[in-house]
Protein backbone atom coordinates (compact mmCIF):
# COMPACT_ATOMS: atom_id res chain seq x y z
CA UNK A 1 0.00 0.00 0.00
CA UNK A 2 2.83 2.56 0.59
CA UNK A 3 4.32 2.46 -3.09
CA UNK A 4 0.31 3.04 -4.05
CA UNK A 5 -2.02 6.15 -4.24
CA UNK A 6 -5.34 5.97 -1.99
CA UNK A 7 -8.46 7.87 -2.05
CA UNK A 8 -8.81 9.54 0.47
CA UNK A 9 -12.10 11.60 -0.14
CA UNK A 10 -14.14 11.48 -3.36
CA UNK A 11 -11.29 12.59 -6.12
CA UNK A 12 -8.57 13.95 -4.08
CA UNK A 13 -5.88 10.98 -3.92
CA UNK A 14 -2.49 11.12 -1.82
CA UNK A 15 0.74 8.93 -2.53
CA UNK A 16 4.50 8.60 -3.14
CA UNK A 17 6.31 9.43 -6.21
CA UNK A 18 5.91 5.99 -7.10
CA UNK A 19 2.31 6.74 -7.71
CA UNK A 20 3.46 9.19 -10.50
CA UNK A 21 6.43 7.80 -13.00
CA UNK A 22 6.16 6.60 -15.81
CA UNK A 23 4.59 3.07 -15.18
CA UNK A 24 2.21 4.28 -13.78
CA UNK A 25 0.68 6.38 -16.68
CA UNK A 26 -1.97 4.07 -17.05
CA UNK A 27 -3.20 3.69 -14.03
CA UNK A 28 -3.03 7.30 -13.45
CA UNK A 29 -5.45 7.53 -16.73
CA UNK A 30 -7.80 5.06 -15.85
CA UNK A 31 -8.46 5.90 -12.35
CA UNK A 32 -9.05 9.81 -14.04
CA UNK A 33 -6.84 11.62 -12.28
CA UNK A 34 -6.38 15.10 -14.53
CA UNK A 35 -4.27 16.99 -11.79
CA UNK A 36 -1.24 16.40 -10.12
CA UNK A 37 0.32 18.24 -7.06
CA UNK A 38 3.92 17.20 -6.86
CA UNK A 39 5.75 18.11 -3.44
CA UNK A 40 9.39 18.21 -3.27
CA UNK A 41 12.22 19.30 -1.15
CA UNK A 42 14.35 21.48 -3.66
CA UNK A 43 17.09 18.88 -3.63
CA UNK A 44 14.90 16.06 -4.98
CA UNK A 45 13.54 18.57 -8.30
CA UNK A 46 15.93 15.93 -10.48
CA UNK A 47 14.02 13.15 -9.74
CA UNK A 48 10.07 14.75 -8.36
CA UNK A 49 9.40 16.27 -11.29
CA UNK A 50 6.15 16.42 -13.27
CA UNK A 51 6.53 13.39 -15.38
CA UNK A 52 3.66 13.95 -18.14
CA UNK A 53 2.93 17.55 -18.42
CA UNK A 54 1.56 16.66 -21.63
CA UNK A 55 -1.20 14.43 -19.52
CA UNK A 56 -2.00 16.36 -16.19
CA UNK A 57 -2.23 19.94 -14.83
CA UNK A 58 0.65 20.08 -12.22
CA UNK A 59 1.58 22.39 -9.55
CA UNK A 60 4.95 22.32 -7.92
CA UNK A 61 5.47 22.51 -4.38
CA UNK A 62 8.98 23.25 -3.79
CA UNK A 63 10.11 22.81 -0.33
CA UNK A 64 13.25 24.52 1.01
CA UNK A 65 14.42 23.09 4.24
CA UNK A 66 11.56 20.51 5.22
CA UNK A 67 12.17 20.52 9.19
CA UNK A 68 11.95 24.54 9.12
CA UNK A 69 10.01 25.43 5.91
CA UNK A 70 6.66 26.97 6.78
CA UNK A 71 3.56 25.45 5.13
CA UNK A 72 0.86 27.89 6.29
CA UNK A 73 0.98 30.35 3.25
CA UNK A 74 0.91 27.20 0.72
CA UNK A 75 -1.69 25.78 1.67
CA UNK A 76 -4.56 28.72 0.06
CA UNK A 77 -2.83 27.69 -2.77
CA UNK A 78 -2.96 24.25 -3.13
CA UNK A 79 -6.31 24.31 -1.89
CA UNK A 80 -7.05 26.92 -5.04
CA UNK A 81 -5.46 23.94 -7.38
CA UNK A 82 -7.56 21.23 -5.84
CA UNK A 83 -10.89 23.13 -5.82
CA UNK A 84 -10.56 24.09 -9.26
CA UNK A 85 -9.54 20.28 -10.27
CA UNK A 86 -12.70 18.68 -8.11
CA UNK A 87 -15.24 21.69 -9.39
CA UNK A 88 -14.48 20.76 -13.29
CA UNK A 89 -15.17 17.08 -12.42
CA UNK A 90 -11.39 16.22 -12.28
CA UNK A 91 -9.50 13.99 -9.77
CA UNK A 92 -5.94 15.32 -7.80
CA UNK A 93 -3.49 13.12 -7.09
CA UNK A 94 -1.07 15.02 -4.18
CA UNK A 95 2.51 13.28 -3.89
CA UNK A 96 5.90 13.43 -2.49
CA UNK A 97 8.84 11.30 -2.44
CA UNK A 98 7.01 9.02 0.08
CA UNK A 99 3.27 10.09 0.25
CA UNK A 100 3.78 10.49 4.20
CA UNK A 101 4.75 13.56 5.78
CA UNK A 102 5.07 17.16 3.66
CA UNK A 103 2.02 15.77 0.92
CA UNK A 104 0.10 14.67 3.59
CA UNK A 105 0.07 17.68 5.58
CA UNK A 106 -1.41 19.57 2.50
CA UNK A 107 -3.69 16.79 2.37
CA UNK A 108 -4.40 16.98 5.95
CA UNK A 109 -4.89 20.79 5.77
CA UNK A 110 -7.08 20.80 2.79
CA UNK A 111 -9.07 18.06 4.54
CA UNK A 112 -9.61 20.30 7.41
CA UNK A 113 -10.46 23.82 6.37
CA UNK A 114 -13.14 21.91 3.06
CA UNK A 115 -14.79 19.56 5.84
CA UNK A 116 -14.19 21.87 8.93
CA UNK A 117 -12.70 19.61 10.35
CA UNK A 118 -9.66 19.69 13.67
CA UNK A 119 -6.34 18.47 13.11
CA UNK A 120 -6.95 16.03 14.93
CA UNK A 121 -9.92 14.77 12.94
CA UNK A 122 -8.34 15.39 9.17
CA UNK A 123 -5.27 13.60 10.32
CA UNK A 124 -7.73 10.06 11.28
CA UNK A 125 -9.70 10.52 7.99
CA UNK A 126 -6.24 10.77 5.67
CA UNK A 127 -5.08 7.94 7.93
CA UNK A 128 -7.79 5.83 8.16
CA UNK A 129 -7.23 5.55 3.88
CA UNK A 130 -3.32 6.03 3.72
CA UNK A 131 -2.07 4.81 6.97
CA UNK A 132 1.51 5.05 6.72
CA UNK A 133 1.22 8.58 6.83
CA UNK A 134 3.74 10.52 9.13
CA UNK A 135 3.88 14.46 9.52
CA UNK A 136 7.25 15.01 11.06
CA UNK A 137 6.96 17.32 14.42
CA UNK A 138 7.49 20.68 12.85
CA UNK A 139 4.43 19.88 10.10
CA UNK A 140 1.95 19.03 12.96
CA UNK A 141 2.69 22.41 14.93
CA UNK A 142 2.03 24.03 12.18
CA UNK A 143 -1.67 22.28 11.32
CA UNK A 144 -2.24 22.75 14.47
CA UNK A 145 -1.64 26.76 14.13
CA UNK A 146 -3.34 26.84 10.98
CA UNK A 147 -6.71 25.42 12.63
CA UNK A 148 -7.35 28.84 14.05
CA UNK A 149 -6.47 30.73 10.71
CA UNK A 150 -8.54 28.79 8.61
CA UNK A 151 -11.49 28.74 11.36
CA UNK A 152 -10.86 32.89 11.07
CA UNK A 153 -11.01 33.18 7.09
CA UNK A 154 -14.12 30.88 7.17
CA UNK A 155 -16.13 33.11 9.68
CA UNK A 156 -14.78 36.66 7.95
CA UNK A 157 -15.92 34.86 4.57
CA UNK A 158 -19.02 33.35 5.39
CA UNK A 159 -20.03 36.37 7.52
CA UNK A 160 -21.05 34.45 10.32
CA UNK A 161 -20.34 34.64 14.20
CA UNK A 162 -20.51 31.36 16.89
CA UNK A 163 -22.59 32.53 20.38
CA UNK A 164 -19.30 33.76 21.81
CA UNK A 165 -18.40 36.40 19.40
CA UNK A 166 -22.70 37.04 18.79
CA UNK A 167 -22.26 39.70 21.71
CA UNK A 168 -18.93 41.57 20.27
CA UNK A 169 -20.29 41.67 16.63
CA UNK A 170 -23.54 43.52 17.94
CA UNK A 171 -21.44 45.83 19.82
CA UNK A 172 -18.76 46.38 16.60
CA UNK A 173 -22.36 46.99 14.39
CA UNK A 174 -23.55 49.47 16.71
CA UNK A 175 -20.12 51.54 17.11
CA UNK A 176 -20.80 50.91 13.33
CA UNK A 177 -23.78 52.38 13.32
CA UNK A 178 -22.86 55.35 15.51
CA UNK A 179 -19.37 56.55 13.29
CA UNK A 180 -22.03 56.10 9.77
CA UNK A 181 -24.68 57.94 12.08
CA UNK A 182 -22.27 60.53 13.28
CA UNK A 183 -20.26 60.99 9.58
CA UNK A 184 -23.67 61.70 8.15
CA UNK A 185 -24.32 64.68 10.29
CA UNK A 186 -20.58 65.50 9.83
CA UNK A 187 -19.79 65.58 13.65
CA UNK A 188 -16.44 65.76 14.16
CA UNK A 189 -15.62 66.08 18.06
CA UNK A 190 -11.86 67.10 19.19
CA UNK A 191 -9.96 66.89 22.17
CA UNK A 192 -8.01 70.49 23.15
CA UNK A 193 -4.46 69.42 23.99
CA UNK A 194 -3.18 69.83 26.91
Amino acid sequence: MRREMQEIIPGLYLGPLSSATKPKLNSLLETGITHIVCVRHEKEASFIKPNFPESFKYIVINISEPETSNLIPLFSQVKAFIDNCLKNGGKVLVHGNTGNSMSASLVIAYIMETKSMTLKDALLVVQKKRQCIGPSESFLQQLKEYEPIYKAMQTHLNGHTSKVTGKLKRRFDELEDNVTLNSKMDICEESPIS
